[in-house]
This record gives structure tokens, sequence and C-alpha cells, in this order.
């Protein structure tokens, strides 16, 4: 007996299966399970000299501004700890509150 599924497989255009897609949520809940994943993108910046959290920010579409916001500083503020090599503690919690990420996810 087959279950309903919500995923949805897109075929390529040699009629092999090319995407899965799935409902937020069922992703939401995969990605809090394993907050030790990074994205390709991500570590690719680092690689090319940018921080975890500069990579981060990039890879999110955010501004300096935009993160400094959110963390009730100035932008200046925020692109020094950005730019820092070893954040404090809870400078790093706060940021990856800020970024919508696991702080375990800029210790790379």
């Amino acid at each position: 007996m087959n279950a309903p599924t919500n995923i949805q497989i897109i075929n390529g255009p040699d009629g092999k299966p090319e995407y899965v897609v799935i409902p937020y949520g069922q992703y939401m809940a995969e990605r809090q399970r394993d907050p030790e994943v990074i994205p390709h993108e991500v570590v690719s910046r680092t690689v090319d000299g940018a921080t975890p959290v500069k990579a981060w920010r990039e890879h999110l579409g955010l501004t300096q501004a935009e993160v400094a916001s959110r963390l009730g500083i100035t932008q200046g503020a925020y692109a020094q700890q950005e730019g820092s090599d070893k954040l404090r503690k809870s400078s790093r919690d706060k940021i990856a509150a800020a970024l919508g990420i696991f702080p375990q996810q800029l210790d790379f």
C-alpha cells in the first residue's frame, strides 16, 4: 500500500530525476535536526578568505547594515566583529541568532 507523500520529484530534460521538492515545514524540521550542516557556498567563501560570519551573511543575502540593525549596533561595530577571526562566545551567539543559524555553524 502506498502512503500519500508531499515530496515532489522533478525530472530533467533527459527524463531522469533532477530535483526533489519537499514542504517547507519538513525542510525546516530536518534542518533543525542537523545544526552542523554548512552550505558549500559558505565553505567556499571562507576558503577564499572570508570569515565564517561574512560568508554566512553574504550567503543569506544580507547587508552589514541589516545584520547590525538586528543586533542593535552600528554597521561599523558589526563590520569590526564580522572581520574578527576570534569572536567571544556571547558575540558569536548573538550574531548567529541575527543570521538565523546555529552558533556552531560559525565554528569552522
